[in-house]
């Protein structure tokens, strides 16, 4: 049995919800670049946090991108050909939960890693990994196209689906420790300036 890929690009989640989510991708993208070129203004001459803060605002632009252009659909739907042609689409609920377990195997071991990584840099940073990871996850897991996860994410909380409240809590995780770190920063040089 065959399976045609049955993807075109296309506005993935035309709702209100939807590009709220992607205007926060981009506001977060910018605030972390803004963040990067401050941080790496101030500390030129010794290693700073500014290398993640870049890394953050490059993977949130993509990920913007993919929000409207629902790029995940079609690894999912790359992955049903392969199951197709692999002869194991009948097993495939099995292997979605192997990959959701593995994603957040991967996610919890992840954060400490990263951590241990800056750990040298301010909370700030750390907060924006442990977002970072946290919306990688969500992205990952939501790829895996799982009935019962899509069902869930589907459903409303006060009025809100569950896909936005995930999405966007760890985006705005994000962004509110990127202006928070460039705060601080401020803050710093103000003090020099006053010596």
């Amino acid at each position: 049995m065959a399976h045609d890929f049955n993807w075109e690009p296309g506005i993935g989640d035309p709702t209100i919800g939807g590009w709220i989510t992607v205007i926060l991708y981009l506001l977060a993208c910018a605030s972390c670049w803004k963040t990067t070129r401050v941080v790496a203004r101030q500390y030129w001459n010794e290693r700073s946090d500014g290398y993640i803060w870049r890394t953050i605002s490059v993977v949130f632009f993509l990920l913007g991108i993919n929000k409207q252009l629902d790029l995940q659909s079609a690894m999912t739907e790359l992955g049903r050909m392969v199951a197709f042609s692999g002869g194991w689409y009948e097993q495939r609920r099995a292997m979605q939960v192997d990959f959701i377990i593995g994603v957040a195997v991967m996610c919890a071991a992840t954060v400490p890693v990263f951590l241990f990584w800056a750990r040298r840099s301010p909370i700030q940073t750390w907060l924006a990994l442990v977002g970072s990871t946290f919306v990688l996850g969500y992205v990952l897991i939501r790829a895996a196209s799982f009935h019962h996860f899509d069902r869930f994410i589907s459903s409303h909380f006060l009025g809100f689906k569950w896909n936005w409240i995930l999405e966007m809590t760890g985006i705005a995780m994000v962004l509110l420790a990127s202006e928070s770190r460039r705060a601080k920063v401020f803050r710093q040089m103000g003090r020099r300036v006053a010596r």
